[in-house]
């Protein structure tokens, strides 16, 4: 789950940094500029996780809505509800709602709310190849994190020049796993319910109620 967000966090942002390529920072700050221009966001994505070494192959799709810094999250079978103050985590399966403040701090919980705010340090980029993809000319921005001790590789960055949004996001990590996140639809301004991020607990009556804090 926040390797999902984590990537998320990547795919529809942008970042900056000092002493890179110019081409690199003026095309990420274009997509900045684009995705914060927006009111709300809706996104379908598909997410693989593969490790040729191990025989591992993993698929999957999932969908979020944000908007500020609500959003809705549904990925593995688990929804995610932030409402701004408290995060809600679902699980179906389990019958459990655990509710929680959001902790930023914590390592790995980049959020889908800080996605519109991509502005981070810990990379070096650069501009890399250019693909035709079903007409659509995608330019990757290789990313490359300056911590040599990194689990990350380096992750490419795939944008659409024409209309500046992410397409994709390939990850490679050290253990030579390769985890990729494709958009397969990107809807902004979208009417939304008014209790979309909004937690109700008469729907979870049968469900353990799990308080964090």
């Amino acid at each position: 789950m926040k390797k999902v967000i984590l990537l998320l966090a990547i795919i529809i942002s942008s970042t900056t940094f000092a002493q890179n390529d110019a081409k690199a920072k003026s095309l990420l700050n274009e997509v900045s500029q684009k995705v914060k221009s927006y009111n709300n966001i809706a996104i379908d994505f598909k997410y693989v996780l593969e490790n040729a070494s191990e025989n591992i192959k993993q698929e999957t799709r999932g969908d979020v809505t944000m908007q500020g810094e609500k959003y809705k999250l549904n990925i593995l079978g688990i929804t995610r509800v932030f409402d701004g103050s408290k995060l809600y985590t679902i699980s179906p399966e389990d019958e459990e709602v655990t509710i929680s403040s959001e902790n930023n701090s914590e390592e790995g919980t980049i959020t889908p709310s800080k996605m519109l705010s991509f502005y981070e340090d810990g990379f070096t980029y650069k501009l890399d190849i250019t693909q035709n993809v079903r007409g659509r000319k995608i330019q990757y921005v290789k990313l490359t994190p300056i911590d040599s001790q990194a689990t990350i590789k380096y992750i490419l960055l795939g944008i659409d020049a024409q209309t500046k949004h992410i397409y994709n996001l390939i990850e490679i990590g050290r253990n030579g796993t390769k985890t990729t996140l494709t958009v397969n639809s990107f809807k902004t301004n979208e009417p939304i319910s008014k209790t979309l991020f909004t937690f109700d607990e008469n729907k979870y009556k049968d469900y353990y109620i799990n308080k964090l804090d």
